[in-house]
């Protein structure tokens, strides 16, 4: 029996040896290796899940101490969830840089903490970046360009951007994706859909698994640069009306489904409030701009760039005419929105803007809200529902209301996790557009601004005469709906044109002076 064991042992020991001399000799990471992956989420989930079920034991609920320690287990939680995205990398930074730009949808503490993954992303060496390039090229750097430099521009969870010369002068930014990346992204989903089965398991409220089938749905797109490009391209004609939007030109000679070559383009992020003083750029415009070009996306074209966080908004002034543009970069994740879908939404939200309670329900219901529909409106809009009531173009937004919302995303978690599971698929990219979009105008101090709903309202005017119009039966019934549609863009003018005016420095002097001689 001993000689047996011994036997055993000893061929143990000789597998154990010599699978550890391969794994050397391969220089295998063994961060790559799925089993260490699942482990490391398993093990978190583990800890996040017991801390949820024992921390309250001994606190009543609704008191004082209750919120105060349901807020601590949120940021340790948080801070978890965090460690494990930056230790797996990938597709793990991926989904938690999505939670962090839900501001209105989650706690703050979850996405305050996971907002740094921005800035966490991994870096691939020069060595894995120019074997890329030798795989789908099939040629070395210096065949290809003049100069690359090995310090990337960027570096984000699925790729790096380098800057590059052409042989003939010109400059341009190379996407290179991170190597491991394509081949750990579907077993990367696979450990996510477990573990979140689980949780929701513990949790009947943890409602959470529209996350993994967005991931399924959208990472397979991202991955594929050159779908990114033709997006590009497709964004560029749609919105080539906006003199002030700038889309980098895309060099199909030197892409592939891993690298996407474009124009270089140089700029300051959206939320660097100094860059905008040192180059003199007017805010108000600035939001302006970045509401219509959004706005024709949503509600006209029904075309969607789905991830406006800062490092894909830039800022710049243009070397020729000296005005201001928009840089928008990485076109990636787009969400296709159905007519039938737009035109609800469309509609919702012209009913929102001018306080019709009943449109709100009923196209909130035809949205998948249910009897939810007084919180669908809050979510969508960031506003408390007795500004909804009230209308949400007539009532300012105040600092209040603000934290009033974001103070709800925490009390009405499981509510709202339900929620998310009743919308269709195409309203989860646009929720999380919204906020991000929310999260510029709140940095740039312009959330009050009228104007936001007044290029909502002038897109959802066009995109339902638009649609009226290829129903009607006649051409006397076209002509109709197109004088109805330009005398609202016309009503809409004046109104913004009153608020123009009212607004005006000369106004406000007169209305001083009047007041002085009274």
């Amino acid at each position: 029996m001993a000689g047996r064991l011994l036997k055993i042992s000893s061929l143990a020991t000789a597998v154990f040896g010599s699978s550890g001399l391969y794994l050397y000799n391969q220089q295998l990471d063994f961060n790559d290796l799925s089993v260490i992956r699942f482990g490391r989420a398993a093990a978190t989930t583990v800890v996040i899940s017991y801390d949820y079920l024992t921390a309250f034991k001994n606190v009543e609920y609704g008191t004082e101490d209750y919120w105060t320690l349901k807020s601590k287990v949120h940021r340790r939680s948080a801070e978890r969830l965090r460690d494990l995205c930056c230790a797996n990398r990938g597709t793990f930074i991926k989904v938690g840089q999505h939670l962090g730009a839900l501001d209105y949808l989650l706690p703050e503490e979850y996405t305050s903490t996971l907002k740094v993954l921005h800035s966490r992303a991994p870096q691939s060496s020069m060595e894995e970046i120019q074997q890329v390039i030798r795989e789908d090229l099939g040629k070395e750097l210096s065949e290809l360009f003049v100069s690359f430099e090995e310090n990337p521009q960027g570096a984000a969870s699925l790729a790096q951007v380098h800057k590059a010369v052409l042989h003939d002068g010109r400059t341009v930014a190379v996407k290179v994706q991170h190597p491991k990346v394509q081949r750990q992204s579907s077993k990367d989903i696979m450990v996510m859909e477990v573990l979140l089965r689980a949780v929701h398991w513990l949790f009947p409220d943890f409602a959470f698994m529209w996350l993994v089938e967005e991931a399924k749905k959208n990472m397979p797109l991202e991955l594929d640069f050159l779908n990114e490009g033709r997006n590009a391209e497709r964004v560029a004609n749609m919105l080539s009306h906006f003199p002030f939007l700038k889309i980098p030109m895309i060099h199909w000679d030197l892409s592939t489904k891993r690298i996407l070559t474009m124009e270089f383009a140089e700029g300051g992020q959206i939320n660097d409030r100094d860059y905008m003083k040192t180059h003199s750029v007017n805010v108000n415009e600035l939001s302006e701009n970045l509401g219509k070009m959004y706005s024709e996306m949503i509600f006209v074209h029904g075309f969607v760039h789905c991830d406006p966080h800062p490092g894909n908004v830039l800022v710049r002034k243009c070397p020729q005419s000296k005005k201001t543009e928009i840089v928008l970069l990485d076109h990636g994740l787009y969400q296709v929105l159905q007519p039938d879908f737009r035109m609800d939404y469309c509609r919702l939200w012209q009913a929102l803007i001018k306080g019709d309670m009943s449109g709100v329900e009923r196209y909130s219901h035809k949205l998948g809200a249910g009897d939810l529909y007084p919180l669908f409106a809050c979510v969508l809009t960031s506003r408390s529902w007795t500004s909804i009531n009230a209308g949400i173009s007539s009532v300012p937004l105040t600092p209040s209301e603000d934290v009033e919302i974001r103070t709800n995303a925490s009390l009405y978690l499981p509510q709202l996790s339900e929620l998310l599971n009743r919308v269709p698929r195409q309203m989860l990219l646009l929720l999380k557009t919204n906020d991000l979009l929310r999260s510029i105008e709140t940095t740039l101090e312009t959330r009050a601004s009228s104007s936001s709903f007044i290029n909502i309202s002038r897109c959802c005017i066009r995109s339902v005469a638009r649609h009226k119009r290829s129903k009607a039966q006649s051409r006397r019934r076209r002509l109709q709906i197109k004088f109805e549609e330009s005398l609202s863009l016309w009503r809409l003018d004046m109104y913004e044109l009153i608020l123009w005016v009212k607004s005006s420095v000369l106004v406000h002097w007169l209305t001083a002076l009047l007041s002085f001689l009274h």
